[in-house]
């Protein structure tokens, strides 16, 4: 091992054939050396003296030196410090153990320069086809009834990725996957905050090769046609030539697809301009629809106009996504269930999380035996999906929305490293029905290009076919409601554009009965029933009896398609004879 000299930037390690360059930013009236251990041991080996400096920055290279057997940390005015660029970390390996950098216990590792990425690339998913998925890495395996065989890691969810592709995802949002400290004053279970940023947790991989687990997951989801975004809070005043640096570096070591970034820390306006990342996904939490939508869902008066805006707003343009629950408050099941939240075994006296999060609980708070509570809860489930996958943005659904997972009302679970925060993944034998639903629902959008265009529909008649792309409709056909009391909305699909036939879809969220008059079709159509918030998607279109006018149940969504009454009926005949046929066989 020979010491010879550095170069300032890139700030870091960068490992050349036969010699590790070493960077970093360091206050020139600081002291600062490099100390070098033995891989796996906190007993100090060697230690050189950093002066060479070009401004605050102090560098040295070192040859004659493997790798893999050893690890490194700095001594700057006698404090031991972890570098802000290292790319792995040793001493981190298991999950909840406490270990301190000044007693040499964490330190970083040289980032192995082989790995076998089988031609993969980024996958590049336009926005309107995307259906995302977020999840907590550890959370979403951890509880013992995910059944998977490295629960809480990047190999778990690689066990789940069958699972995933079955419901119809393409794309996967994880929150934080850098090195954080999870052992803090309060349990950081989410890992908001400071970390090291660069470096993938070990504790999220079960060979405490966080490096090696995030390519491999990012390489089994590629395979499976499944986009990985990553959630990158930087804290507020990180440097911005680091964050960008950061952002380049999960694109080119891990083939990330995208981030969701705060526009508060980092500007957007950069890293759009960024040559790296120009065909990468980058998003941000835009609370706007679900704030809507929630308001809508329970019935709140006034909401029609923001609701017209939402259902056909496109995300592309702004880089946002429609969810109607995320991490950051309830899930779906809560939001139905609990009125307040319920934070008290944060330790918080229930003072954290969000106070306002436009839920009702449909007429008692928290788990109830009700019947009429219980299937209205089931029902205004179903209305949310409705609102979310028959939107025009790309839609995201929290983790276990799909069968009904729980939070027990708690709105901000941060702390709760425990089945409160978990997944679990019962409710997918206990609410079957549901996850059906949302997998026949996430079918349909994708076979209907109508409800998910390149472009933002216009309300014009691009096609000259005497319709509308899109048309918004009241109790009166062709007429929007404009009265604030309206809780009712009738939207009209034109399928000229596309190879779908029309689609008419009416909204009900009054707690009384209405009648939609229905748009007028040409001769030989008839509007048919493909779902509803009772009975989901129908196997069977069932040709409306009275074609001028449905009446829609309090609280209820119904789809309709406009197809030829030959045709349908015929193919129904058909199918139905041939499936009683092969029951007698």
């Amino acid at each position: 091992m020979r010491e010879v000299q550095g170069y300032p930037l890139p700030l870091g390690v960068q490992i050349s054939e036969n010699k590790i360059n070493f960077s970093i930013a360091v206050p020139i009236e600081k002291k600062c050396q490099l100390l070098i251990y033995r891989a796996g041991r906190k007993r100090l080996y060697r230690q050189f003296e950093m002066e060479t400096a070009v401004g605050e920055v102090r560098c040295i290279a070192l040859t004659d030196i493997e790798p893999a057997e050893y690890e490194y940390n700095y001594l700057i005015n006698g404090e031991v410090v972890v570098d802000p660029y290292v790319q792995a970390l040793a001493g981190r390996e298991h999950w909840g153990v406490k270990k301190e950098t000044a007693r040499h216990e964490i330190r970083g590792r040289f980032l192995s320069q082989e790995y076998d990425w089988e031609g993969d690339h980024t996958l590049q998913i336009p926005y309107h086809q995307v259906i995302a998925y977020s999840l907590h890495v550890r959370g979403f395996t951890r509880h013992a009834s995910s059944k998977v065989k490295s629960k809480g890691t990047f190999q778990g969810i690689i066990e789940k990725i069958d699972y995933l592709t079955d419901l119809g995802i393409n794309q996967i949002h994880c929150m934080p996957v850098y090195e954080f400290e999870e052992c803090q004053t309060y349990r950081n279970y989410w890992g908001y905050g400071e970390g090291f940023y660069f470096a993938p947790k070990s504790a999220y991989s079960s060979d405490g090769d966080g490096a090696r687990g995030l390519k491999d997951m990012v390489k089994a989801c590629h395979k499976a046609g499944i986009e990985v975004v990553l959630e990158m809070p930087f804290c507020t005043g990180a440097d911005k030539m680091m964050m960008l640096e950061c952002l380049r570096y999960y694109v080119m070591e891990y083939h990330i697809d995208g981030f969701i970034l705060n526009p508060l820390v980092i500007p957007i306006e950069s890293v759009h301009a960024d040559p790296v990342l120009k065909k990468t996904k980058i998003m941000e939490h835009e609370l706007g629809f679900q704030t809507v939508m929630r308001r809508f869902l329970k019935g709140d008066e006034g909401m029609i106009p923001d609701v017209i805006y939402w259902l056909k707003h496109h995300s592309e343009k702004q880089g946002i996504f429609n969810c109607i629950t995320d991490q950051n408050g309830f899930t779906l099941n809560d939001l139905v269930s609990y009125d307040s939240k319920h934070n008290e075994e944060n330790g918080e006296k229930n003072q954290d999380g969000p106070d306002y999060n436009y839920s009702w609980n449909c007429g008692a708070e928290g788990p109830s035996r009700k019947k009429a509570v219980t299937e209205l809860r089931k029902h205004q489930i179903n209305n949310a999906f409705f609102l979310l996958l028959l939107s025009q943005g790309t839609p995201c659904i929290l983790a276990g929305d799909e069968f009904g997972n729980t939070q027990k009302g708690n709105n901000n679970v941060y702390c709760q490293d425990n089945s409160v925060g978990w997944t679990d993944w019962r409710g997918l034998e206990k609410k079957k029905t549901l996850h059906d639903f949302v997998k026949k629902l996430i079918l349909f959008r994708k076979e209907h290009d109508l409800l998910t265009p390149e472009r933002e529909l216009q309300g014009i008649d691009l096609s000259c076919c005497g319709v509308p792309d899109v048309s918004y409709h009241g109790e009166e056909a062709w007429q929007v409601p404009k009265e604030v009391s309206s809780r009712q909305l009738g939207v009209y699909y034109s399928g000229a554009r596309t190879k779908n036939a029309d689609c008419y879809v009416a909204y009900n969220m009054h707690w009384l009965e209405h009648v939609f008059a229905l748009p007028a079709l040409p001769k030989g159509y008839g509007w048919y029933v493909r779902a509803t918030t009772d009975c989901g998607i129908l196997d069977y279109p069932e040709l409306l009896k009275d074609q001028r006018k449905a009446e829609l149940k309090e609280r209820s969504i119904v789809v309709f398609t406009a197809d030829r009454i030959v045709e349908v009926e015929t193919k129904k005949n058909e199918s139905i004879t041939t499936l009683t046929d092969d029951q007698s066989s």
